[in-house]
């Protein structure tokens, strides 16, 4: 499984602007890329929604080589509800913690170095106060599970992650496909994982020939599959093929073909400005505030 490899994590996001100001301006990410689209999509990256939408790649370098965020905004969306499910992002780098603050945000000091912030949205990263490495600053992304054995058994022995260490005592387990990728870290919360209505998505890089088998393994094995293999479009750009499944506490798990996908998330220059026009010319707060109505929560 040494040609797999971890891309990004999905969040949806209710106040663009505040969030973009987060990303940038505290974690000190780039915006790697910025798309609009006019109706939802085949994969459902942006939820169960049909309106229109706009993603943002951002992080601290190419998706080649760093685990990213997408970010995901539903012009008629303003909140989504937290659950369990997603335990938080951990992030070394020293520069963020002084970025945090300078700009006054709250900053909760765990232990060993480790800081707790909260981005718009009430997802929760976690900052190592350590000088930000060359390399990817992103070490993990941690999610919270019901049965960690069985857990295991999907990640490692089905979608073949290696597992890198245990922890028995505080039930939990690091996994990865690569020493030197984001690792996924799994925390038995002894009890239903509920995914809100701010549900997320994690996204790995394969060889597209291994997408149908990856799918009929599940089907073999009787594991949940969203969205059968399909091929997504996005305007002037690369055709990728997905196939998007679902682990035995829900959490989504969408694998892309690397060939494509390597084509698709090349960095756009433009994207910084491409944001900040999209957001200078959403009108939607200004509607709902105008009809004396506030944007729905989803």
């Amino acid at each position: 499984m040494g040609s797999r490899r971890a891309l990004h994590y999905v969040l949806k996001v209710g106040d663009r602007g505040q969030t973009a100001k987060f990303y940038r301006e505290l974690l000190g990410m780039k915006v790697l890329r910025h798309e609009e689209f006019e109706e939802g999509c085949k994969a459902t990256c942006n939820g169960p929604y049909d309106g229109k939408w706009s993603k943002t790649m951002i992080g601290y370098g190419s998706e080649d080589s760093h685990f990213v965020v997408e970010l995901t905004y539903n012009y008629g969306v303003g909140e989504y509800r937290q659950g369990n499910d997603f335990r938080g992002i951990t992030i070394q780098s020293s520069q963020a913690v002084q970025h945090a603050r300078q700009m006054k945000w709250l900053l909760s000091d765990l232990e060993d170095g480790v800081f707790e912030v909260v981005a718009p949205g009430g997802y929760k990263f976690y900052l190592e106060d350590k000088d930000q490495p060359k390399t990817d600053p992103v070490q993990k992304v941690a999610l919270a599970v019901s049965d960690l054995q069985k857990s295991l058994h999907y990640w490692s022995n089905l979608l073949g992650m290696k597992i890198y260490s245990k922890d028995e005592t505080k039930k939990k387990a690091l996994l990865g496909y690569a020493d030197n990728q984001c690792k996924l870290e799994l925390q038995d919360i002894g009890g239903p994982v509920d995914h809100g209505t701010a549900y997320g998505r994690i996204a790995f890089a394969c060889p597209k020939d291994e997408l149908p088998s990856i799918e009929a393994e599940m089907k073999k094995e009787n594991q949940k599959i969203l969205t059968p293999l399909v091929s997504l479009d996005t305007p002037g750009k690369a055709t990728v093929q997905v196939v998007i499944l679902a682990d035995p506490d829900g959490h989504e798990i969408c694998f892309v073909g690397d060939e494509a996908f390597r084509e698709l998330s090349q960095t756009d220059p433009t994207a910084d400005k491409l944001l900040n026009d999209a957001m200078a010319a959403d009108k939607s707060e200004e509607w709902f505030a105008k009809h004396n109505r506030q944007k729905p929560s989803a």
